[in-house]
């Protein structure tokens, strides 16, 4: 799996409360979440984000509750996947679970909203389109880029039977 797509940069512990608002968390309709995905972080991110986008963010990322609406928001957003140095646990599941790829990667801090990134989740290779430098990061194991492949845990266990 490659994905390419532009860079939009959050800091450390962004949590689930930045990534979708409790104030939205009335449905679980992914098109109603993503219209509010990032929106307390940057309230005209979604309006500013085009389908095939990249959330870059630092330590911690998707912090606080385990709300499965975070990545459903992201994910329903358009974005390709998130890259952060670290993930919280459960959002690092819940992710996978929804279909959401996520990589982690050390450099973080050499990404800048705007620019662009290429990401080859079956190497672990991320380049940095504008100055053709290029970080391997652990890649993303087949089982989970199959519940990726699938749209996530519920849609892989029905393709099973």
């Amino acid at each position: 799996m490659k994905i390419q797509g532009k860079i939009w940069k959050f800091g450390d512990d962004v949590d689930t409360d930045l990534i979708i608002p409790a104030r939205y968390l009335n449905t679980s309709e992914p098109a109603e979440l993503a219209k509010h995905c990032m929106e307390d972080a940057d309230p005209d991110f979604v309006n500013k984000s085009s389908a095939g986008d990249i959330i870059i963010g630092g330590k911690n990322f998707g912090c606080g509750s385990s709300r499965e609406h975070a990545p459903i928001a992201i994910k329903a957003a358009g974005i390709s996947c998130v890259i952060a140095k670290s993930f919280a646990r459960i959002f690092y599941r819940n992710a996978f679970n929804m279909g959401l790829p996520i990589l982690e990667c050390d450099e973080t801090d050499r990404f800048e909203s705007g620019n662009s990134l290429s990401v080859d989740f079956d190497t672990g290779e991320i380049i940095l389109i504008e100055e053709d430098a290029k970080f391997i990061t652990k890649p993303i194991p087949p089982f989970m880029q199959e519940l990726v492949k699938s749209g996530g845990l519920m849609n892989h266990i029905a393709k099973q039977i």
